[in-house]
């Protein structure tokens, strides 16, 4: 483990955040491999989205976790799904960690939570038939044995310290890294569960112009999608604590890319950003991956990062919107596949066309980081009460699913009624589980 392990988190983050770019001789080499990676994913037709929902599974009578390794655990789990794919997936020792198929993948997240990314889809309906499909085999399998899977932001009864990680040395790591930083990065890993979905882009102007108001869009989505009503086997103590676990798991990759809403941020912009933080995990031929606190320039100053160091790197950054070869937004807890389809239609719809665009920069107008910053904490305290970006939050919301409707085809419209009866009631689906 690298030494600097003994210093204080928060000091070795300092010195390591910036390197010294002085001192990389690839670095503007890197830096064009990042941007060459961001360009890959430029293509002609864009409305495709994708989708990745997570799973909690727990014991149905009282849900209690179900950890991996346990008799009738995630482990088991994969083994009775393993028949429906082509593909399977081990960890260093040979524990199964991951199963696929074409334009599907069933992996863990860092507690066993069990995620199905699809796609990507050009219309709702096969989006809808996959994970509806893909719920009722768990449920065959599950229920015989007393266990269901739950589409939940945050384990509904235990304390993130008691959930046990699987068998993947990336999530050792990455638990020692952030749990030295506090104890939202073991929360955010063991304890929560997320709907994400990415949409694509048809040039770098598009790509840039889309990731601005998605982060935009970000406090919005959080409101719309909280559901979240229990947190570390308690009451929540306030309103989207999803935002509150993302805002301290770790402020060098989570969040906002620092200057994103700037008029004058680019991808290069972006590149210099990914360099410039530290890497917590390196690939090593002894073990796999190995441990590291030194930047990802520092650590590639003499090397030109290939593809996959490139896409190794953009994986260890968690913002609220991420982009890969397409746009990842992020900030939704995991939902029920009805209201988890209404979110990504509503994705779809909002990116659709260039009007929609233009109405989405029109809606956000002026709205900067530090604003977007202070949304957040506005609606963590007053949720539909609360008025973000100068109007109540509740008519922007009203306004976002109106552009997004319009987005999409008439036969595809109604997939967005879930979501939109919950801002048309300026409710959660936390608020409902709150009520009882």
């Amino acid at each position: 483990m690298n030494t600097t392990a003994t210093q204080p988190a928060a000091e070795r983050r300092g010195s390591a955040a910036c390197g010294n770019p002085g001192s990389q001789p690839a670095r503007e080499q890197n830096i064009a491999a990042i941007i060459a990676y961001y360009e890959s994913g430029i293509k002609s037709a864009t409305g495709e989205i994708g989708i990745e929902l997570e799973h909690t599974i727990v014991e149905a009578a009282d849900g209690k976790p179900v950890s991996y390794s346990e008799e009738h655990g995630v482990h088991w789990l994969l083994e009775q799904l393993r028949g429906d794919f082509s593909e399977a997936m081990f960890a260093e020792d040979g524990d199964l960690l991951g199963l696929s198929r074409p334009r599907e993948a069933v992996t863990l997240e860092p507690a066993a939570q069990l995620e199905l990314s699809a796609g990507p889809f050009k219309d709702l309906a096969s989006a809808e038939a996959c994970f509806l499909s893909f719920e009722e085999r768990l449920e065959k399998i599950l229920s015989p044995v007393g266990l269901k899977a739950l589409t939940i932001g945050y384990h509904p009864t235990a304390r993130a310290e008691e959930l046990e990680l699987i068998p993947k040395r990336r999530y050792k790591f990455m638990n020692l890294y952030l749990g030295e930083i506090g104890p939202w990065g073991p929360r955010m890993m063991r304890g929560s569960a997320s709907t994400q979905v990415s949409v694509d882009y048809a040039s770098a102007e598009d790509c840039l112009r889309k990731l601005k108001l998605a982060y935009a869009l970000v406090p919005l989505f959080s409101l719309m999608c909280d559901n979240s009503p229990v947190f570390e086997g308690e009451k929540r103590p306030h309103e989207l604590m999803r935002t509150e676990i993302w805002k301290y798991c770790d402020p060098d990759r989570c969040g906002l890319v620092p200057g994103v809403m700037d008029e004058g941020f680019d991808m290069r912009a972006y590149a210099e950003y990914v360099l410039d933080k530290p890497a917590i995990l390196v690939a090593c031929a002894k073990h796999g991956w190995c441990y590291s606190e030194k930047t990802f320039g520092e650590l590639y100053a003499d090397t030109v990062m290939d593809r996959s160091d490139v896409e190794h790197a953009l994986s260890m950054f968690f913002n609220d919107v991420r982009l890969k070869t397409y746009i990842e937004i992020r900030p939704a807890d995991a939902l029920p596949i009805p209201y988890a389809i209404a979110y990504a239609g509503l994705v779809k719809g909002l990116f659709a066309t260039p009007e929609n665009l233009d109405a989405l920069e029109a809606l956000f107008d002026g709205v900067t980081g530090a604003d977007i910053d202070a949304a957040k904490e506005t609606l963590m305290e007053r949720g539909y009460e609360a008025e973000v970006y100068g109007h109540p939050v509740a008519e922007l919301a009203d306004r976002v699913i109106e552009i997004g409707r319009a987005g999409l085809s008439p036969d595809e419209q109604r997939y967005l009624d879930p979501l939109a009866a919950l801002v048309a009631d300026r409710t959660t689906l936390a608020d409902i589980a709150e009520r009882g």
